[in-house]
């Protein structure tokens, strides 16, 4: 297990710096670093799992019309949630990139009632709409809509609804997905390089190096989760998602200096109280189970031990 914590919560640290890295790209269009990260991911799922040996499922996906829908739109959510996100860190906006993937977990609440039919609970529903208040506060402080953070928490939250519903893991779903932009992705590089414009190979070698290892942060973060996700509680997994947004938050803050208006402070503290309730009914939840399967397994036991002499009468 505790391979598992630090592995789930090494990929949040990662995700959580990452606003750092692709400023380090600040020279290089942030089209030309979305189709980077695309081609370098690919290659390095494919390289990943040859290795593993795990192509069994590649086969069935590509003849399942329905599969390959699924994909293609989980592809396009993904390409404009990376593309917004490499945007606006470099424009100057990563304290509202935190926002969004602070609100994403109960933009996909929202989305499990209204696609899934779930029913919110009634901590989920508070916690919806004090993160709702404070949206709607941070908009009129601003007078206009914090764009950049709901652009992002409902493209990715879309993605992981269509991720949810899917057939495959996150790494071979990934590699499908990158697949499927590969091929725009390579045909916009070539255009870059035709029309001299291109930063891979003609800028300095720091900024070559760090495009080719953009398929390695990419990837690397969503490995570390995937293991660390089958090693640990589920309410464990919640709490940690909070870590990536939560850097973010202060790199904004404190790194890259931002402007924070005094002013948009309640608006944020809507939203943590909002993710604070989640948390605590999730953890709570995760408990009643836990203890319901402990009551059930116990009473199992004891119908065991009780039925076991009767069984054995026969053979005295």
């Amino acid at each position: 297990m505790n391979k598992g914590v630090a592995a789930a919560f090494g990929a949040y640290v990662i995700w959580g710096f990452l606003p750092i890295y692709w400023h380090l790209l600040a020279t290089v269009s942030p089209a030309e670093i979305l189709a980077n990260r695309i081609i370098w991911s690919f290659l390095l799922l494919v390289v990943f799992l040859t290795l593993r040996k795990d192509w069994a499922w590649a086969r069935p996906a590509l003849q399942n019309k329905k599969t390959i829908l699924s994909f293609v739109a989980a592809s396009l959510l993904l390409s404009t949630n990376w593309f917004i996100y490499i945007w606006a860190v470099n424009a100057g906006h990563v304290i509202e990139t935190s926002l969004g993937y602070f609100i994403n977990p109960l933009v996909v609440i929202v989305f499990g009632v209204v696609f899934l039919h779930e029913r919110m609970r009634p901590y989920q529903l508070a916690a919806v709409g004090l993160a709702a208040g404070g949206v709607l506060y941070l908009t009129w402080m601003h007078g206009q809509i914090p764009w950049i953070a709901i652009s992002l928490a409902v493209s990715f939250g879309l993605y992981g609804l269509l991720k949810k519903i899917g057939a495959l893991n996150s790494l071979r779903g990934l590699t499908l997905e990158t697949a499927v932009m590969g091929l725009p992705a390579l045909v916009f590089l070539f255009f870059v390089e035709a029309n001299g414009t291109a930063a891979l190979g003609h800028q300095s070698l720091q900024v070559t190096l760090m495009l080719v290892m953009s398929g390695l942060v990419t990837s690397l973060p969503l490995v570390l989760f995937g293991y660390g996700a089958q090693k640990i509680p589920l309410y464990m997994v919640g709490l940690a998602q909070y870590i990536a947004p939560t850097i973010q938050f202060f790199l904004g803050l404190f790194w890259f200096r931002e402007e924070f208006i005094p002013g948009q402070l309640p608006g944020y503290i809507l939203v943590w109280i909002a993710l604070g309730i989640y948390s605590f009914g999730e953890l709570w939840n995760w408990r009643q189970r836990i203890m319901i399967e402990r009551n059930l397994r116990a009473q199992s036991a004891s119908s065991t031990e009780t039925q076991t002499p009767g069984a054995a009468a026969p053979g005295r």
